[in-house]
């Protein structure tokens, strides 16, 4: 993958109007907004406005882009019709000739709408612990619904929405590997939906926008869904034209299996682990067992050792149930496009006759240990339960917060911060579970899929 530099320009002032979601404010409405964006939440929303700001930028220290422009600001002012973003020593490359790119505006404007909304009406589990956990769940799940349904992603339409995983440090015959998938899936009229970031989130993007350019489709979406701690980690590409940011990397996947009719899974590491083993567990409980969701592996054949590898991984600790639930086909976007043509044909049926939306999947059970934030502090990965005497559904629960942790040691800043003072996480469990995690987590550093550019050095020990 080629690296694009941070350039140092900045412009010195700049002022935003922003529409679309956030034209139309109560005064009450403007006057919360300011105070979340002044107060608290400020440095949050600067953060993830810096960010998009530099979109299209490859790189996965969350330390270098803040560090790179230290005195870049951002403030929103009360308007009598609405609301004023001031930047303040914004990175030059968001603008041309004065004026900020329209895709980097509509961005920017997304990312004040959604910290915003975390400041007006955060949902957290704090805020419901009066309730039982069978009353919880469905409060979580009208949460992650409001804060889509805000960012107005929700359109009435046939079921067409594919998401995309992968991860962020691929080699380039992968990468472009994922912009073919995304030009068949594109040829057929699917939309995309992705973490937003570089590697295999942005080439199916990009792929279905050449590809919907052909047939001459207007109303592309290509929506982008992150969290806080991510975002500065992996800014938006440029494809993105919805940004949504979710409060936490739990209501960020319910996200993606809520809106998504199918999902195709590209090479990646750590982050890619930890989606795969979200939507296994979730799939392995009996209330979804006949649910169809339609999951199919791919990628170049340099890339079918690594699928085998995550195969091997799933049936060993999972079993073959699980391994059940998905397709591996490598080297034939064709074949992978026609496979999730038939799987979205089946969700189609599924909802009607279950009366269900097409546009956010209600049926699909998503139990409250996959909807729990979890703070990957030394103390909560040491604690995880990776043993095999658990139902295989909780087990899973248990090691995507296992690689969620790592993810936080890689790239967000918090964990990263963790690691620096408290050293490595420590993560314990089953003898062969430890030792098959190990092995695959091995294999994603000598693969060079942990980080983009430089040595990799581990966050985690595995302790077998």
């Amino acid at each position: 993958m080629i690296e694009t530099k941070l350039s140092k320009s900045t412009v010195p002032s700049a002022r935003i109007y922003p529409s679309g979601g956030l034209d139309v404010l109560s005064r009450v409405e403007i006057a919360r907004l300011h105070d979340a964006s002044s107060g608290g939440m400020h440095e949050l929303l600067r953060r993830c406005a810096l960010a998009v700001l530099i979109s299209g930028v490859t790189n996965d220290d969350p330390y270098a882009i803040s560090n790179h422009y230290p005195d870049f600001d951002i403030q929103v002012t009360q308007q009598d019709r609405g609301i004023r973003i001031d930047l303040f020593n914004a990175p030059a490359d968001a603008f041309v000739d004065g004026r900020i790119i329209q895709g980097i505006a509509e961005l920017l404007s997304a990312v004040v709408r959604d910290i915003a909304y975390s400041a007006i009406a955060p949902v957290t589990i704090d805020a419901v612990e009066t309730l039982d956990d069978a009353n919880v769940s469905p409060v979580i799940t009208n949460a992650v619904f409001g804060r889509m349904r805000n960012a107005r992603i929700l359109e009435p339409a046939e079921p067409n929405m594919v998401v995309c995983w992968g991860g962020h440090s691929i080699v380039r015959n992968e990468y472009l590997y994922t912009k073919k998938v995304g030009y068949e899936l594109g040829l057929r009229g699917f939309d995309i939906c992705t973490g937003c970031g570089p590697g295999a989130m942005k080439g199916p993007m990009k792929g279905a926008a050449i590809a919907h350019v052909k047939q001459r489709k207007t109303n592309s979406r290509y929506i982008g869904i992150t969290e806080p701690g991510i975002i500065a980690a992996e800014s938006p590409n440029p494809i993105v034209n919805h940004l949504v940011i979710m409060p936490d990397i739990e209501k960020r996947l319910e996200a993606f299996v809520r809106l998504g009719h199918g999902i195709i899974v590209f090479p990646g590491g750590v982050g890619t682990a930890e989606e795969i083993l979200y939507l296994l567990g979730i799939l392995l409980c009996e209330s979804n067992r006949n649910l169809p969701f339609p999951l199919v592996f791919s990628g170049p054949p340099s890339a079918a050792s690594y699928f085998e590898q995550i195969d091997h991984f799933i049936r060993l600790v999972l079993g073959n149930d699980a391994a059940s639930r998905y397709d591996i086909i490598i080297d034939d976007p064709v074949a992978v496009t026609k496979k999730m043509m038939s799987g979205i044909k089946q969700v189609r049926e599924y909802r009607i006759a279950r009366k269900d939306s097409f546009i956010f999947n209600w049926s699909i059970d998503i139990p409250l240990d996959f909807q729990r934030p979890f703070i990957p502090t030394h103390e909560n990965m040491a604690a995880l339960n990776l043993h095999r005497e658990r139902p295989v559904s909780a087990l899973a629960s248990d090691l995507r917060r296992a690689f969620s942790g790592i993810v936080a040691g890689n790239v967000r800043e918090d964990g990263r911060h963790r690691i620096e003072q408290n050293g490595p996480f420590r993560i314990h469990g089953d003898p062969e579970i430890m030792q098959a995690l190990d092995a695959l987590l091995r294999s994603f550093v000598s693969q060079k899929r942990m980080k983009l550019f430089g040595e990799y050095e581990p966050c985690y020990h595995v302790v077998t």
